[in-house]
């Protein structure tokens, strides 16, 4: 089996569009430009995100291909592994697979499902996929999901990371996941208080903590109050879902649901400057407990020339690291 040795510090881009086939040729434009890695949430607009990676595994031979997250509810684990097994003999050693319960009034709505347990069923759901993808076979009968399969060609460089927001789903990834994927996070939060129920959860459970991929806003600019309008555009409902708006309690931000986005707040997700000031952030990020960054690039609407810098930004730091 073909494993891909990684870099040793990663960071990578939340890639979204208006279609399947512009995500696809972002994400070749992406390697060409050196970015090392790349990623694909569920329900954006641009069509099923295993689908589109499998795509775009074919047309790349270096980037890392990862979700963040796909919703479990969209289909059986055995299906998934599958699914990932098929890109990761397109891609090998490429592939990383986050899974997540997404938002409980999306999920009911889209897959007329009812939400509730979604700490049991993820972990059921990664075992039943670590299991096929690592070992090649499962027998598993739990409280939500059953599964009897097996797997050829199994892929267990495939890591199988989960989403994590509250203390809860950092003490499931601390035991049981290959990583664990913050989302609009303060920064602060998840390098403290979260990281720390990481490791202590991993070290219980007698085994290596799994790394923090740490998402970031990130707006490369010389004005300064873009980044903020880049927020309030592109993640400006966040702060209102009850999930999210528990967690910015825990991190000291209360009433965010009447609230809204304020200025600490977005500060506490961004970062944001010349390239000078965004290095010096992320660098202070990695120091603090960060062991990938995960950015979405935000800035004015339309102001293309600000993304384009962002992402360069992005691969010139990634090759400083690295060099």
């Amino acid at each position: 089996m073909s494993h891909k040795k990684l870099p040793k510090t990663i960071v990578g881009v939340a890639i979204s569009g208006p279609s399947s086939k512009y995500v696809v040729d972002t994400i070749v434009e992406a390697e060409q430009e050196g970015i090392p890695a790349v990623w694909l949430t569920s329900g954006g607009g641009s069509g099923d995100s295993l689908s589109v990676l499998a795509a775009a595994a074919a047309r790349t031979s270096e980037i890392l291909l990862g979700t963040s997250i796909m919703r479990i509810w969209s289909r059986h684990p055995v299906t998934t592994a599958e699914q990932v097994s098929t890109i990761s003999s397109i891609a090998p050693g490429r592939f990383r697979l986050g899974l997540g319960s997404g938002i409980n009034s999306t999920v009911e709505r889209t897959f007329g499902v009812r939400f509730h347990s979604p700490m049991t069923h993820i972990r059921e759901y990664m075992h039943i996929v670590r299991s096929l993808l690592h070992n090649g076979s499962v027998s598993f009968q739990g409280r939500y999901y059953t599964a009897h399969s097996e797997l050829t060609g199994i892929s267990d460089d495939v890591p199988v990371m989960s989403s994590a927001l509250g203390p809860k789903s950092y003490e499931m990834a601390g035991k049981f996941a290959d990583g664990a994927i913050s989302w609009v996070t303060p920064h602060s939060y998840a390098t403290g208080e979260a990281l720390t129920i990481l490791q202590e959860s991993s070290n219980a459970a007698e085994r290596p903590t799994p790394p923090l991929i740490l998402h970031v806003a990130l707006c490369v600019t010389d004005d300064m109050s873009e980044g903020k309008r880049g927020v309030r555009s592109r993640l400006g409902y966040f702060p209102t879902i009850p999930f999210y708006s528990n967690m910015f309690a825990r991190a000291g931000f209360l009433n965010s649901a009447q609230l809204g986005w304020t200025d600490e707040m977005i500060e506490s997700i961004l970062v944001c400057g010349t390239e000078c000031q965004a290095s010096q952030q992320l660098d202070f990020l990695f120091a603090t407990g960060a062991s990938e960054i995960l950015v979405s690039v935000v800035s004015d609407p339309g102001k293309h020339a600000s993304i384009s810098r962002s992402m360069r930004f992005v691969s010139d730091y990634y090759k400083k690291l690295n060099s």
